[in-house]
């Protein structure tokens, strides 16, 4: 144990430099570049598809219930709603309760209204990214897999831009990110018990609670996709439905405040002592920065998940990750930004409170107990979301070999960063995997900017067979300019007009039988 301590004692006092030129190299990136260059691209390809997310939002609601068909495989297909359950089991994690809490702290409520802004525009870009993962996704062994490195070969021949990406998505998703969640479980379960784990403090629940984790994600790890879609199907609605019912609570308790929240928080986003003091920039750039990480939308990571599944036509699993961006910002951020807001007492600047202080506007308004509730919420979060970071490693080592050896390896691996994530300090993991986020968006964006012809011209197709109402369907035949669609063969059943057909006449019967 004394060595386990001298050295993670080691590792935070020699990384406490790095971590200081890391951050402020990752803030001037996204204050002075990336924050434009994700409205930009949002915006441009709002224009393209003449504002898809706005205007389809009843068809991202249709689309989500599509049913499970049989594969090429034989074996039941990963649905729209299974795959999207897997992004949404990353996106829904720590972000949504300590990150939004952090970017109250740091950027006043003026934040929240920026983070609406960045999952509006962003839902465009999820909508595009995600397309294009289904449109060049390619037959695994055990189900479909893509995703922006599978897009960069197939739809750019830039395999070496595929390989840079996987770069990027592996060391943060896998390897930084699971271990900043298994800390966060650790945090929320200390508080709960009141154990002290500053420093190198309390190393023994530390362990504990690790070797845990890592177990129980080990188990769900080498089970696969379908194992890992099979648990994020059932626990991500669970999980999120309990959270807003607790937001709505807090909500509903306090409802003479919310005017005041409301007006607090576009107060902040175009406030006049915002502007003077020049934190202006910083507010929008803070909402901005923690939108995104929390929906991920334009970062690449969601079409890795999207692809998986089994859909008639790749404009749907666009659809329904659009839908994921607002599910993830417009309701559950918006509900821990209510919480922490009509608690008051926010200690803005400082960092370090962020992480418990949605924890404590909780028990301000509820009472003790509903620490320990949130500590359910947060541990359930930020499991869900180790395993569909993990996954996104997965897809993308796959890019890279199909081996069941460095496949084995690098599961492995990823469960000591689980472990890894229990007993060191994150503060240098965290804000690399900042600055790592922004070379995925930077690489990312560029393919799907690259793309978007592409994008345009499947789109086209999903609306003309709408228009003549019918059941959008997808073959490489409908657009034989577009190469390398040998995933599309018509072999899924899903993407045979005959299923549809015969659907259609079971519903209609069952109509006609209601009606006598």
């Amino acid at each position: 144990m004394d060595i386990l301590l001298d050295a993670v004692h080691w590792i935070n006092q020699s990384t406490a430099g790095a971590t200081e030129v890391i951050t402020g190299f990752s803030d001037n990136l996204w204050a002075n570049f990336l924050m434009y260059a994700l409205v930009a691209v949002g915006l441009f390809i709002t224009v393209a598809t003449r504002g898809i997310q706005f205007r389809s939002i009843g068809e991202m609601f249709r689309t989500l219930k599509d049913p499970a068909g049989t594969e090429y495989n034989g074996k039941k297909s990963i649905s729209a709603f299974r795959a999207f359950t897997v992004s949404a089991a990353s996106r829904v994690g720590v972000g949504n309760i300590v990150g939004v809490a952090l970017a109250i702290t740091m950027g006043g409520p003026g934040a929240v209204f920026w983070m609406w802004v960045i999952a509006s525009v962003g839902a465009a870009s999820a909508f595009a990214e995600s397309l294009l993962g289904q449109l060049y996704k390619r037959k695994g062994e055990d189900s479909y897999i893509g995703g922006p490195a599978y897009y960069m070969q197939r739809g750019l021949n830039a395999r070496w831009l595929g390989l840079i990406f996987v770069g990027f998505i592996v060391i943060t998703y896998a390897f930084v990110f699971v271990a900043v969640q298994t800390n966060a479980i650790v945090g929320a379960t200390a508080g709960s018990f009141g154990v002290d784990i500053s420093g190198t403090n309390g190393m023994g629940f530390r362990i504990l609670v690790g070797v845990v984790i890592a177990i129980i994600a080990g188990f769900i790890i080498f089970g696969g996709i379908r194992t890992i879609s099979s648990v994020t199907e059932v626990l991500v609605p669970v999980m999120a439905v309990f959270y807003l019912i607790l937001g709505l609570i807090v909500v509903a308790l306090n409802l003479d405040a919310i005017p005041g929240v409301l007006a607090d928080i576009f107060a902040g986003a175009f406030g006049i002592r915002e502007f003077v003091t020049g934190t202006l920039i910083a507010v929008i750039t803070q909402g901005m920065r923690r939108g995104l990480l929390s929906n991920e939308a334009g970062m690449g990571t969601a079409p890795n998940a999207g692809a998986t599944a089994s859909v008639s036509h790749p404009a749907k699993q666009g659809f329904v990750q659009a839908l994921g961006v607002y599910f993830d910002t417009m309701l559950v951020c918006s509900v821990t930004a209510f919480i922490v807001l009509v608690s008051g007492n926010i200690p803005y600047g400082d960092r370090d409170q962020a992480g418990t202080l949605t924890q404590t506007a909780l028990a301000t308004q509820l009472g003790p107990w509903a620490i320990h509730f949130l500590t359910v919420a947060i541990a359930l979060f930020a499991f869900s979301s180790i395993i569909g970071n993990y996954y996104y490693g997965e897809s993308n080592i796959r890019f890279v070999t199909e081996k069941h050896l460095p496949m084995n390896v690098f599961r492995l691996v990823v469960i000591v960063f689980v472990f890894f994530g229990a007993i060191a300090s994150l503060d240098l993991l965290w804000n690399l995997a900042d600055l790592l986020n922004g070379g995925m968006v930077i690489v990312n964006l560029t393919a799907v900017c690259l793309l978007m012809p592409k994008v345009i011209k499947v789109l086209r197709n999903y609306e003309s067979q709408r228009k003549a109402g019918l059941e959008p369907i997808f073959q490489a035949s409908d657009l034989p300019e577009i190469k390398n669609l040998d995933a599309w063969d018509g072999t899924d059943e899903l993407t045979q007009r005959s299923y549809w057909d015969e659907i259609e006449r079971k519903t209609a019967e069952k109509k006609a039988a209601q009606g006598k």
